[in-house]
């Protein structure tokens, strides 16, 4: 059916729904959110808390004015009504995603009602829209509000904190352990058959064979090291993806020079590569693990030349 031939029962029937649809999806923020970010959490219980009273005062006034039977009619059963597509996974949503999404949903409520409230004939019909329209746009304010006041009193700083934390356990240590491996120890493959028989194509086929036998391994090692439950590191097959991946880039990157037939040309540039990647390497050890500059590049170019002068020397005998 068209939105714009909806009758008045089956207008309050649909804002019935949405709203109960509408409360579940912040309760499931609140509850996903409650853990590592409460101040968030207790924005979208208050949401959820608010949808729930506009829910009880629309079905008090179709009861009212209809009866006491409401037809189940959703968002997808309305040509021309807004819909929330898929609904966002509240498991493992970030306070700024749940924070946007909220925003947007706000917007679609208050435009709904705006319409229908244009639509309805009966006075009380009209009014009641009319006000839930405006209460909806006020969602925001008091959004805000809820910002301000757990901001000055440091809960938001905190939830900051927590979050880089849980970025830097649950991405960037396992992506760069798995630069680190893939960037490091490929090299004495890699070059040991540069070095033993100045062929690029033999060469390239070991150093991809390295990269994504590495690749697996790391993936495999990082899920099955820690169930992240009691680490807060994060679900083993998001670290194992993310290690494996970072892990296979790292060996490829030097690798993919040996595409080029002159043996000198691909050799010179998969150097210049490898001291890209250890200069990346040592960036993320100082933006992320509070390490010095000069400690963070002097670790990672001592590691990696001598691993580099391993495969030089095996591949040379």
């Amino acid at each position: 059916m068209n939105f714009r031939d909806l009758s008045e029962p089956q207008i309050l029937a649909l804002a019935i729904s949405a709203e109960e649809e509408d409360g579940r999806i912040y309760a499931d923020f609140a509850e996903a959110l409650r853990g590592e970010f409460p101040a968030t959490a207790g924005l979208f219980a208050a949401m959820a808390e608010e949808e729930s009273g506009h829910r009880h005062r629309l079905i008090e006034l179709y009861r009212q004015k209809f009866g006491e039977h409401i037809p189940l009619l959703r968002r997808e059963d309305v040509r021309g009504f807004y819909t929330r597509g898929a609904r966002p996974l509240a498991l493992g949503i970030r306070p700024e995603r749940a924070r946007a999404e909220a925003a947007r949903m706000e917007i679609q409520s208050r435009n709904f009602y705006q319409q229908a409230a244009r639509l309805a004939r009966d006075a009380s019909v009209r009014q009641l829209l009319g006000d839930l329209a405006a209460e909806e746009g006020k969602h925001e304010a008091l959004a805000e509000g809820i910002n301000a006041r757990q901001a000055a009193e440091g809960q938001i700083a905190q939830e900051h904190d927590s979050a880089r934390r849980s970025f830097v356990l649950q991405i960037v240590q396992p992506g760069l352990a798995g630069l680190m491996d893939g960037s490091v120890s490929t090299l004495a493959p890699l070059f040991a058959a540069a070095f033993a028989t100045n062929n690029t194509a033999e060469t390239f086929r070991v150093g991809l064979a390295a990269s994504v036998g590495a690749g697996i391994s790391m993936g495999f090692a990082e899920a099955l090291s820690d169930d992240g439950k009691i680490s807060g590191r994060g679900t083993p097959l998001l670290r194992g993806t993310v290690c494996g991946l970072m892990t296979t880039l790292g060996g490829i990157g030097h690798t993919l020079p040996y595409l080029i037939g002159n043996f000198h040309t691909a050799t010179v540039l998969a150097i210049a590569v490898v001291l890209i990647e250890l200069a990346a390497i040592s960036w993320i050890r100082w933006r992320y693990m509070d390490t010095s500059p000069l400690a963070a590049t002097t670790q990672v170019a001592v590691g990696g030349a001598l691993v580099f002068a391993a495969g030089w020397l095996i591949g040379s005998t």
